[in-house]
């Protein structure tokens, strides 16, 4: 009996549960064809930032300010068209709308955010566009010593409850792990509004160019060694907060992607892998998971879900501090 690969994320309903995120790969039209011919059961598109859409409209409000103030007949057509000016915020609309239009599959789009303000609207504007939902990835870099746990954690979650307000479709928020207590962030989540968490952020850390004296932007792509932190908080959160969740971060073989469907994920998201070895390479790791999953008698991806996760593992405290000492005290150089 052929084994059942479908889930269901976002209320959708995908083939499999290994999706494309947000990568250059997701923001050409030619080569989301690409991803959907080699499998993909929805794609996540690339972020349009919160800095971005302030920026144009602080530009265009500059712009008008200083060329229709001397002219009475400014308001009767002297203004200049928004869509001459909207090359950031207008583009990647247009990319959410040809996406949804060209691919059979849902489109997820993305929101890169850090603060509430008048740029959440673009949520309704990406709803508008034809996104089946939409991810929030949610950034914010706690520099302030004066900046307390208690706001930082407030500014997440008015965040997630702005875009919430904002839109009808299901959203998923994407967060790093940066919290004194992230199980009980990931329920205020939650209750913020949150359909689905991703887990997690992996936050790119900058550089020195020493020849230069500047700072300098610094991309490493994953391992599978990456999976490892997701696969231990989706494994204690699961069946504990009644949400989604997605995994991301080191996604590269099918194995990996076993690992995190059987401690709870809904899906897994790859994008590393991707990039070095091709769209292709998707349907390879659904080719291994299918094969996997007949060779150890699995007839579905839901009868796998959960079924090593903390709450249904013999030794609930190997997801603790017991496999800290333990791997200090196995570890032989």
């Amino acid at each position: 009996m052929p084994v059942d690969l479908t889930t269901s994320y976002l209320g959708l309903t995908l083939a499999h549960p290994i999706v494309p995120s947000a990568s250059p790969l997701t923001g050409d039209l030619y080569t989301l064809r690409s991803l959907e011919e080699a499998g993909a059961p929805a794609v996540v598109l690339p972020s349009l930032f919160e800095e971005q859409i302030v920026y144009e409209s602080a530009q265009l409000a500059d712009l008008i300010e200083t060329t229709g103030g001397g002219f009475g007949e400014a308001t009767e057509g002297y203004f200049p068209e928004l869509d001459d000016y909207n090359t950031g915020p207008e583009s990647y609309l247009q990319l959410v709308e040809r996406a949804s239009v060209s691919l059979d599959i849902p489109v997820i789009a993305s929101l890169n955010g850090a603060s509430t303000g008048g740029w959440t609207r673009y949520a309704r504007l990406i709803e508008d566009a034809g996104a089946r939902a939409l991810e929030l990835n949610v950034y914010v870099i706690a520099s302030d010593p004066a900046l307390t746990t208690d706001a930082i954690e407030r500014q997440y979650l008015e965040l997630v409850q702005a875009v919430r307000q904002a839109i009808s479709i299901p959203l998923a928020v994407k967060v790093g792990p940066f919290f004194s207590a992230f199980g009980n962030m990931a329920g205020r989540l939650v209750e913020a509004g949150a359909d689905a968490l991703v887990l997690f952020n992996r936050f790119y850390q900058p550089d020195l160019d020493i020849e230069d004296l500047t700072v300098a932007p610094n991309l490493v792509l994953s391992s599978s060694d990456d999976i490892r932190l997701p696969l231990r908080w989706i494994a204690m959160l699961y069946g504990r907060i009644m949400t989604q969740f997605a995994a991301t971060s080191g996604v590269h073989s099918a194995d990996d992607v076993v690992k995190l469907l059987m401690v709870g994920a809904d899906v897994t998201m790859t994008t590393a892998a991707l990039l070095k070895k091709g769209p292709g390479h998707l349907a390879e790791l659904v080719s291994g998971l299918r094969t996997w999953m007949d060779e150890h008698d699995y007839a579905s991806v839901d009868q796998m879900r959960g079924s090593m996760s903390q709450v249904a593992a013999p030794d609930p405290a190997a997801f603790e501090r017991a496999n800290y000492m333990k791997s200090l005290v196995t570890y032989a150089p």
